[in-house]
């Protein structure tokens, strides 16, 4: 399995909503700026979450994105789903878009070695990527210290820095 860029970024998008959740809505721009996502591309990222059910968005001066359910509750394979597909490497094996393999002189037979090893992979990805939610990602994020310009402004924001000699 081979992560699309569109679901990287909306991956790193979703954990700078993930840190906003509960506050205000954050602006695609600074989205964009904190990831270093294009911002055409992040617009039509954004907008696929929308629908699918995983953002709101509000415009105006006080506008942006947030997410609509708590980030526990979004795993890691719903929103690859949403953006890439079925997680299964290849069409025979998965369980939402199963298609047969016309050409495989196995495909009317449970016996197809391939079949079978793909199938395990399958599963793997998806108890992985289906046990992942949004806040285990934004868990490891905060371990390996990168200060988004929306982390940091909201952490001056709250916290000043006092020096004494």
């Amino acid at each position: 399995m081979r992560l699309s860029k569109k679901s990287q970024y909306a991956l790193r998008a979703l954990l700078e909503l993930t840190d906003a959740y509960g506050q205000r809505p954050i602006r695609r721009s600074e989205i964009a700026k904190a990831q270093h996502i294009p911002s055409g591309f992040l617009e039509s990222i954004l907008l696929t979450l929308k629908h699918a059910g995983i953002l709101a968005s509000r415009s105006g001066v006080d506008g942006g994105f947030r997410l609509i359910k708590k980030p526990e509750d979004i795993t890691l394979g719903q929103v690859i789903r949403i953006l890439d597909g079925p997680l299964a490497p290849i069409p025979c094996v998965s369980q939402l878009a199963y298609q047969t393999c016309d050409d495989c002189p196995y495909a009317q037979t449970t016996s197809c070695p391939v079949k079978n090893l793909m199938s395990e992979i399958r599963h793997a990805i998806t108890e992985i990527l289906d046990h992942y939610t949004l806040r285990d990602l934004a868990k490891q994020a905060s371990h390996h210290a990168v200060s988004s310009p929306v982390r940091v402004r909201k952490a001056t924001k709250y916290h000043h820095r006092t020096t004494t000699r």
